[in-house]
C-alpha cells in the first residue's frame, strides 16, 4: 500500500444516508440494510431483493428508491465488513513483525468469511456502481503485496510465496463454509493453520508457478470454450 495507510473506511454513494433525508426514510433505509445483512448471512447474496423488502417490512418501490441496483444494496450492506478488512491490513502494515501482521490479517479475514455466508460474495463481487469499493480493494491488494515482501525480506516467509496465494486461500476457505457456524469456524481455523505452516521458509522443492489470480477475478463467470 503506497505511502501512509489510510484510516478511512471504504465508502460509496450507497454507504451513507442522503443528506436531508426525512426521518422515516432514514428508518426504512436502516431496516433494509439490517434485513439484507441478516438474509445474506444466512443464505448468501443470491437472496432476491423482493425477499429483503418483505423482511424489512417495506415495499419494493421503497427498496429501489434507496438502492436502485442489487449491487448498491450488497455494497452498502457489507461496507462495514469491507472497512474492517482494510483496517486489519492497515494495522498489519504497522506491525513491527511482518509475519505476525500477515498471520493476524489472514486470521481475521478467514474468520469473517467463515462466519458470514454472504461475506465471500460481497468481498469478491464486482460493484460497477460503487467505485470506492474497487479503489479500496486495489489498495488492499497493494498493501498485501507490501506485507508479503516485508515478510520475505525478514526471512519469515518462503521466497516462492506469491500474493496470489492469498487468493487461493480465500477460495479454499470459502469452500469449507457450512450451515453450522461452529463447524465452519473450526474447519476454517484448521485450513488456515495448514496454510500458514506451509508458508514458512523450507528447503523443500519449489512450488509450481503462481496462478494469475487477483481478487477481482474470483467472481467472474468461468471462461468456456467451444
Amino acid at each position: 500500500m503506497p505511502g501512509q495507510p489510510s484510516r478511512n473506511p471504504p465508502s460509496s454513494a450507497s454507504d451513507a444516508p442522503v443528506p436531508g433525508q426525512r426521518a422515516d426514510a432514514r428508518h426504512n433505509r436502516a431496516r433494509l440494510l439490517q434485513a439484507a445483512r441478516e438474509a445474506y448471512a444466512l443464505n448468501g447474496t443470491d437472496v432476491p431483493s423482493s425477499a429483503i423488502a418483505r423482511r424489512a417490512g417495506v415495499g419494493a418501490a421503497t427498496l429501489y428508491r434507496h438502492f436502485p441496483t442489487r449491487g448498491s444494496l450488497i455494497a452498502a450492506a457489507f461496507s462495514e465488513q469491507l472497512a474492517q478488512c482494510v483496517a486489519a491490513l492497515d494495522e498489519a502494515l504497522q506491525d513491527d513483525d511482518p509475519w505476525h501482521g500477515l498471520c493476524t490479517v489472514l486470521t481475521k479475514v478467514c474468520r469473517m468469511q467463515a462466519q458470514d455466508r454472504g461475506f465471500s460474495a460481497a468481498f469478491l463481487s464486482q460493484f460497477p456502481d460503487a467505485p470506492d469499493v474497487h479503489r479500496e480493494r486495489a489498495r488492499a491488494e497493494a498493501g498485501l503485496a507490501q506485507l508479503v515482501q516485508r515478510a520475505k525480506d525478514t526471512g519469515q516467509l518462503r521466497k516462492d510465496f506469491d500474493p496470489s496465494d492469498v487468493t487461493l486461500l480465500l477460495l479454499a476457505n470459502n469452500g469449507v463454509v457450512r450451515e453450522s457456524p461452529a463447524a465452519s469456524t473450526a474447519a476454517s481455523r484448521r485450513l488456515l493453520a495448514y496454510f500458514l505452516q506451509s508458508c514458512r521458509p523450507t528447503d523443500a522443492a519449489p512450488l509450481p508457478q503462481p496462478a494469475p489470480l487477483r481478487l477481482d477475478d474470483l467472481y467472474k463467470p468461468p471462461h468456456r470454450t467451444g
